[in-house]
């Protein structure tokens, strides 16, 4: 429906595309649009006004993407990004495939030009669907009106599939004006309701598993987006055995639980990985190949593997599944328990010697007063200052590293890293579709210098948003990750290096508050101070990552198996 000057809405007005896609976007459940207006969609950014979805106007495009992606990834509804056609468009594909590739649900919606000109050059058109189509589930341009209602649930019910990835829709500027030759309504939202595994192919899994001598268990994001917590703790301690996550997966096993191994996918032989190194099963829970190279942890290729999944696994030479049990996972962790022998004798010794060597590298952190912080020190007070189900976003970098490695995660989806195409940038916007998510939750934004000022742009949005978050920036003037690689590669490195602004008066010219690091033990009591405000921080923390180097030195000389 149409609205003068005044806001009021003409009830008689014939309603065109715009409103009919708030209708359906409402029918979906959405609460919140992340995105920048452009000319050619005024009338989809009008059409909001009225409606129960919350428009977050963002700095930056690709801002909006990480904001969709976080929020579907904490809700399993899609997040929804919204941009103009061309650069706004452009910008919002780092986000959307960032969440096709660590498996989160994302629907966004562009402009485009046109009808009568998206056929020939012609100002700020290019081919959307095929940039997008790619990186992407499903890639589309809305064509007619009537088609409205059934392409957005298309889009919807494809971007939270079994397999969650996101969408994107083209919608022409001449088309979001037009209006329907009836009035279509929203489409039924159907709902997906778990599956039962087979029960032949829970029989052979566990025909596989009870010769094993022995077995580990290893679960990823699907795990946690598939609510196996429980379930996955009954059955390691039903068969009493050993269960490591994947960087994506933390915290679908509480890492204080004793049977377990922490959490796999650093770049050279990890603590974690000597549990793999005699282990003759592998039971894969909601693991996919992205997450990290299963070369890592079947080298040669010779274990065998029970893929537990909601959908088949990828091929990979060194991931030869010898049973694939698809349906709902606690469903087929319940079934796989029950059919298994209740006198099964596992070796699963040296466990403990892995948890001890985690635990030591956090005791070091909490011992050292050195300034710049060792990177074990700030792993140390970030879990001292957040609860068990806050939330932490850790960037791209060397600090992510440390933090998949060493940091103690209870609750799934806690300790959220991008770990699929592992993009710079994301921890900040994430963490405003964080606290918008989860506004019971603190939510702490944890990046390198180099990442923050990738999108540092967005403490504007969440400062003029009233969304308090805070934001811990490791100061090394480096994009010490790369740094960290070429000295392991090439024992040398170069162009790495860049200074920064006055962080502290970066943040507060945003009006958020800014705290500087000075001494070891000022991190903990800052941290705490500014996550218990209801305000926008910075923390900005100077960072010691020559313990990089002596890291993967000593991890080279530790030999197995323990």
């Amino acid at each position: 429906m149409d609205t003068d000057r005044s806001g009021t809405r003409d009830p008689k007005a014939v309603e065109d595309v715009a409103h009919l896609m708030v209708r359906c976007l409402e029918a979906e459940g959405v609460e919140y649009v992340f995105g920048i207006p452009g000319e050619e969609n005024v009338r989809l950014i009008d059409a909001l006004n009225g409606s129960r979805i919350r428009y977050v106007l963002v700095r930056h495009e690709q801002g909006a993407s990480f904001m969709a992606e976080v929020y579907g990834r904490l809700t399993g509804r899609a997040g929804v990004c919204s941009a103009t056609l061309g650069p706004g468009a452009i910008n919002l594909l780092l986000g959307t495939a960032d969440a096709t590739t660590n498996s989160a649900p994302v629907v966004a919606v562009a402009a485009q030009g046109g009808l009568d000109r998206v056929h020939k050059e012609s100002h700020q058109v290019i081919d959307l669907v095929s940039m997008f189509a790619p990186v992407t589930q499903w890639a589309a341009t809305v064509l007619t009106p009537q088609a409205v209602p059934e392409m957005v649930r298309k889009a919807f019910k494809t971007a939270q599939s079994e397999r969650p990835g996101s969408v994107f829709l083209a919608v022409p500027e001449d088309l979001e004006a037009a209006s329907p030759a009836t009035r279509p309504a929203p489409l039924h939202v159907d709902t997906v309701h778990p599956d039962a595994p087979s029960p032949s192919q829970v029989a052979r899994a566990a025909e596989v598993l009870a010769g094993a001598r022995r077995p580990v268990v290893l679960a990823g994001h699907g795990a946690a987006r598939g609510d196996a917590s429980a379930a996955l703790a009954r059955f390691a301690e039903r068969l009493d055995v050993p269960v490591a996550t994947t960087f994506h997966g933390k915290g679908v096993f509480p890492d204080d639980h004793p049977r377990a191994l922490g959490a796999v996918g650093f770049m050279r032989h990890d603590y974690g990985n000597f549990g793999f190194d005699t282990a003759d099963v592998l039971v894969c829970v909601g693991y996919e190949l992205q997450e990290f190279d299963p070369r890592k942890i079947n080298p040669d290729g010779d274990k065998r593997i029970v893929h537990l999944h909601r959908f088949p696994a990828e091929v990979d030479a060194h991931y030869p599944v010898a049973v694939g049990v698809e349906g709902d996972l606690s469903l087929s962790l319940d079934a796989l328990s029950a059919a298994l022998p209740d006198r099964l004798a596992f070796d699963t010794g040296g466990d403990e010697k892995i948890r001890s060597l985690l635990a030591g590298e956090l005791r070091y952190g909490r011992d050292s007063d050195a300034c710049p912080l060792v990177p074990q020190r700030v792993v140390a007070d970030v879990r001292a200052a957040l609860g068990r189900d806050d939330i932490v976003l850790v960037d791209t970098g060397a600090g992510k590293m440390w933090m998949a490695r060493l940091y103690p995660t209870y609750e799934p989806n806690t300790c959220i890293l991008s770990n699929g195409l592992s993009t710079m940038g994301f921890a900040l916007p994430g963490a405003i579709a964080a606290r918008l998510a989860r506004p019971d939750r603190k939510v702490l934004a944890m990046t390198g210098d180099g990442a923050f000022l990738m999108n540092s742009q967005e403490l504007e949005t969440a400062v003029r948003e009233h969304i308090p978050l805070v934001v811990l920036v490791l100061v090394d003037q480096e994009y010490g990750l790369i740094t960290w690689k070429m000295e392991l590669a090439l024992g040398r490195h170069s162009h790495t290096r860049f200074t920064n602004p006055d962080l502290v008066g970066y943040a507060e010219s945003f009006g958020a508050r800014g705290y500087r690091v000075q001494a070891a033990d000022e991190l903990l009591p800052t941290l705490r101070h500014a996550l218990d405000d209801d305000a926008v921080s910075v923390i900005a923390c100077p960072v010691d990552y020559s313990e990089n180097l002596r890291l993967t030195d000593r991890l080279g000389a530790l030999h197995g198996p323990f």
